[in-house]
């Protein structure tokens, strides 16, 4: 086998293993931050790439092949040798260099992270960032990834990470719009006006509120929907509506006036509030150019409460 072909098995080898180790698809792909697709896909490759089947699949269990018993064992010493090797290399490397590939959701990564990286990668000089703006889900391994910010309140457990701040929404509207149409002080009352939301299912008009203990749901309606949180403060600057928008986004233009707070004294609930981590493989030792990525964060969003997900490796 070339080294390219190996070099391209590996990560697939590691998947293998904690299949082994877990005895299950789902439950590999729960610990690995994966989804149990994507570990089918793996295995698939390995098999591929070697010529022999590893594991015999039944309904009920996976059992090792006799082929991928000796695999296995071999697997797992390479995955203990690599761990041995970075936790020596961690120690002599100090300063950060290399490449950090980032995965951020589209709206966190344009108005929280992008404004940051022009100091980092000042401060850093020997460390090149390559960043992916894309709300989907995305699997560290199987995408190549260093590191993922999500918004979640559970973490993966198959990840470690930091927690780097909270995300919260909120309703919004222009002062024109204000001018013409009295605010309401109750949501109820949000189905009087054009309200401007995300679009891109049937629950995304179902607005839901929190106050005092209290959970009260709204659906609300208007003429102009937009996926895009740039496009909605847009709109909402132009006086087409109330809009939803996390608050980070909404900051400078309300700071600025040209857009208010809606109904401030209730909690306005989305799928997209929670924690933002910042979420990367177990490891004993964070190379540093990701502990450098991961503080340097932290302290410019706020740090959150300085709690750190994951387990020991």
């Amino acid at each position: 086998m070339s080294t390219s072909n190996l070099t391209s098995l590996m990560s697939d080898m590691v998947v293998f293993v904690k299949v082994v180790e877990t005895g299950s698809f789902s439950e590999a792909a729960r610990q690995l931050g994966n989804t149990p697709s994507a570990v089918s896909r793996s295995i698939a490759r390995l098999e591929k790439g070697l010529g022999t089947r590893v594991l015999q699949r039944t309904t009920r269990k996976l059992r090792l092949s006799d082929s991928g018993q000796a695999i296995y064992e071999h697997a797992r010493d390479m995955l203990a040798c690599a761990q041995a090797a970075m936790e020596i290399s961690g120690q002599f490397q100090t300063e950060p260099e290399g490449l950090i590939r980032l995965s951020v959701p589209k709206a966190v990564g344009h108005f929280l992270i992008h404004p940051h990286m022009p100091d980092f990668l000042t401060a850093y000089p020997k460390v090149n960032v390559v960043m992916s703006l894309d709300d989907r889900y995305t699997d560290l391994i199987d995408d190549q990834l260093d590191l993922a910010i999500r918004i979640t309140d559970q973490p993966p457990p198959g990840l470690m990470g930091r927690h780097l701040s909270d995300i919260r929404h909120g309703l919004y509207a222009s002062p024109d719009y204000v001018a013409a149409h009295p605010l309401p002080t109750h949501p109820q009352q949000l189905r009087e006006h054009s309200c401007i939301y995300l679009g891109e299912a049937p629950s995304d008009s179902r607005w839901r509120f929190s106050k005092g203990g209290k959970v009260l749901n709204v659906t609300v309606s208007g003429r102009y929907a937009a996926n895009h949180t740039g496009v909605r403060l847009d709109a909402v600057e132009r006086g087409l509506g109330i809009g939803s928008l996390p608050r980070f986004v909404a900051k400078g233009a309300e700071q600025q006036g040209r857009i208010v707070r809606v109904l401030p004294d209730w909690e306005f609930r989305t799928q997209y509030c929670g924690a933002l981590w910042a979420l990367y493989p177990p490891t004993r030792h964070l190379p540093p150019k990701l502990r450098a990525m991961v503080e340097f964060l932290a302290e410019r969003l706020g740090g959150g409460k300085g709690e750190v997900w994951g387990p020991s490796p």
